[in-house]
């Protein structure tokens, strides 16, 4: 899946999630501490290399 791909599909999957859900951790990234969906959106949203490696992780987790 490509970096564009897994963008999109990170949109898809957070539009549908529950207000209060975003706010949970999910993903813990040594060296930079919890991940929480709405920490994980901007990061993705602004193409930080943190959102990239945010993408791949959920990527190889099969989250998105």
């Amino acid at each position: 899946m490509s970096k564009e791909q897994q963008k999109q599909q990170f949109y898809k999957v957070f539009a549908n999630l529950p207000i209060n859900f975003r706010e949970e951790v999910i993903l813990v990234i040594p060296g930079k501490g919890p991940i929480t969906w709405q920490v994980a959106f901007l990061e993705v949203d602004n193409d930080t290399e943190i959102g990239a490696m945010i993408l791949e992780k959920l990527s190889d987790l099969k989250i998105i």
